[in-house]
């Protein structure tokens, strides 16, 4: 219930806090989890801090000797427990706390089972999936390391990286890897090593540890963050047997931190020896392949053609000659065969010619339309006939049906047309 103020009636600071503890005090009891920081006990009472593992949200929690001492096994500095809890508000100092009834350590059965539910989860949203992973680069110019302060896996991947690779730059960020603050001082250190443009590749090392040492690493916060991180991140927690929800959700799995180290930066010993290789193998190659066309080319240059050109130019010269006067023999033969067709056919002509006839001492007798007179019933008194001799013709009248009479004779014609008797 809201009480009206003002400037002019203000309630006293003893009613407000009152009211406070009334309200605090009708929550009852309940039941919480968290995390033990700041444990210390001082006569029959023991304090603690009760700290939200994902979030930055504590709480001052008081028990009593007899309470916290019942809890088996006894809950330490860094613990996880779930705790029912009274809230009390103290007027006197209006200060609030958690006082605890009961305290029940998580044990690691209970830990394993809410680490796989939240592995279920988070896979459920593929964070794990292959596809969202990145390649690391061949030679990263600056790796961003995240470790705890002087530790071991510190120097396990400085000496090792620098042993493969001398040149290698590292930005280094200590931080606590276990305890209540581990989750938020690995965040920010992941957060500022995103950030930066040279940092190329993330590295979170640890060495081994107990489950409850390495339960920062499989903190949802953690696991969200390296998730969402534009640069590849490494992990390398623990030991080999050692499997956070870290290493699930990074880009590369790295079973230790000197593993991370020979993941993250080339041997120059390797690469130099891969080098040699791979330059032996281009002069084989070349070198083969120059063998092969310098044998092709002594073939080639072997050939008749090439290795002596003129003899080849006389060969062809000679097949030339040779046609030519194959052509020459064949066309003389075929007009020999055409002159000796012609003669005979020529010969044959003039022995069927009439003017052959005539000259053996024949004449023939033609009227005046060029037909040749056969038979003398066939002519007319005063008929002009034409009698054709070898080499002249005379032209004659009839004076009855058997006797002509003779006239001026004609001029003969040249000796070439009378050869064919065709013309009168």
């Amino acid at each position: 219930m809201t009480s009206k103020t003002s400037p002019e009636s203000p309630l006293p600071i003893r009613t407000v806090l009152q009211m406070v503890g009334g309200w605090i005090g009708k929550l009852g009891t309940v039941w919480v989890e968290g995390q033990i920081t700041d444990l210390s006990a001082r006569g029959g009472t023991v304090f603690m801090t009760l700290r939200d593992p994902v979030a930055n949200v504590s709480a001052r929690v008081t028990a009593p000797r007899g309470v916290y001492e019942a809890a088996v096994p006894r809950p330490a500095d860094g613990a996880r427990v779930v705790v029912h809890v009274k809230p009390d508000f103290w007027v006197n100092k209006g200060s609030f706390a958690f006082t605890a009834l009961e305290i029940r350590p998580i044990g690691v059965g209970e830990l394993l089972a809410r680490l796989e539910r939240l592995r279920q989860l988070l896979a459920a949203e593929g964070l794990f999936n292959a596809d969202r992973k990145r390649r690391l680069p061949f030679l990263p110019g600056t790796v961003g390391l995240i470790c705890g302060r002087d530790s071991a896996a510190e120097r396990d991947v400085l000496e090792n990286s620098r042993r493969r690779w001398p040149a290698v730059r590292f930005k280094v960020e200590e931080v606590a890897v276990q305890g209540p603050y581990a989750v938020g001082e690995v965040t920010e250190a992941l957060r500022k090593f995103d950030a930066d443009s040279e940092v190329e590749v993330i590295v979170i090392a640890r060495g081994g540890g107990s489950l409850e040492d390495l339960l920062p690493f499989s903190d949802e916060t953690l696991v969200r963050s390296v998730a969402a991180c534009r640069t590849p991140v490494v992990s390398a927690i623990g030991h080999e047997q050692d499997s956070p929800l870290l290493d699930l959700v990074a880009d590369v799995r790295a079973s230790t931190p000197t593993d991370a180290a020979k993941k993250v930066v080339p041997d120059v010993g390797e690469q130099l020896t891969l080098v040699r290789q791979l330059r032996d193998r281009g002069r084989r190659v070349v070198g083969g392949w120059l063998d092969r066309e310098m044998s092709w080319l002594t073939s080639v240059r072997s050939r008749p053609s090439l290795a002596d050109p003129v003899r080849e130019l006389e060969r062809r010269a000679e097949q030339a000659d040779a046609l030519r006067d194959r052509a020459r023999r064949s066309l003389k033969g075929s007009l020999d065969r055409a002159e000796d067709s012609l003669s005979h056919l020529r010969a044959r002509l003039v022995a069927l010619s009439p003017a052959a006839t005539l000259e053996r001492g024949y004449a023939i007798v033609q009227d005046p339309s060029g037909e040749v007179v056969r038979l003398a019933k066939n002519v007319a008194p005063g008929s002009v006939l034409t009698i054709r001799f070898t080499d002249d013709r005379l032209t004659v009248r009839t004076e009855d049906g058997t006797t002509p009479a003779a006239t001026k004779p004609r001029k003969p014609r040249k000796k070439a047309s009378d050869e064919t008797g065709l013309t009168p």
